[in-house]
């Protein structure tokens, strides 16, 4: 059972019923807000399990079973790797959270026409922006955890100077 699709379900069924039986059109409205926070409250609860909700999608996008999505299992060994997926889920948690009491303010605040416009344009923008932001942290922190392999490494491999000398016998 898809979770996500049976809160986002749930949410459209009590928005609509409400909206035809109180006949106001920003009760529908607001309803769109309900599955944006339960998600932004899902992966804050994730945070709790073994695997946060984020790391558990990209998971199951690359797919668990190919190479790359074994390799990317993989990685979950450094601690640098888990602390950039807890602190993705924490950041979508929170802005996903935001933006639905966004959307709560507008619809109380604009004309219902202003706020159908924005609340269907709003979820496509902080996406997106979710979206660059993490291309660009998670770029950053490969970056990184390169840097310090190389520097792990460079520590561990000996100097020339301190290789035992050949003997010429």
């Amino acid at each position: 059972v898809d979770t996500i699709g049976l809160v986002v379900l749930a949410g459209i069924a009590v928005g609509t019923v409400l909206g035809l039986l109180s006949g106001d059109p920003r009760l529908v409205l607001v309803e769109g807000s309900v599955p944006t926070a339960v998600f932004g409250l899902l992966c804050l609860g994730s945070l709790r399990a073994r695997r946060p909700l984020i790391y558990r999608f990209a998971i199951e996008f690359i797919g668990p079973d190919t190479e790359k999505g074994r390799e990317f299992e993989s990685l979950w060994q450094y601690e640098g790797f888990r602390h950039t997926f807890w602190l993705y889920t924490v950041v979508w948690g929170i802005v996903y959270l935001a933006e639905a009491a966004a959307r709560v303010v507008i619809v109380e605040t604009v004309s219902t026409s202003t706020a159908l416009t924005i609340s269907k344009i709003m979820p496509y923008a902080v996406f997106g922006l979710l979206m660059v932001w993490m291309i660009a942290y998670g770029r950053r922190a490969q970056r990184d955890g390169e840097r310090i392999a190389a520097e792990q490494a460079a520590a561990t491999t000996p100097a020339a100077s301190e290789l035992p000398a050949a003997s010429c016998a």
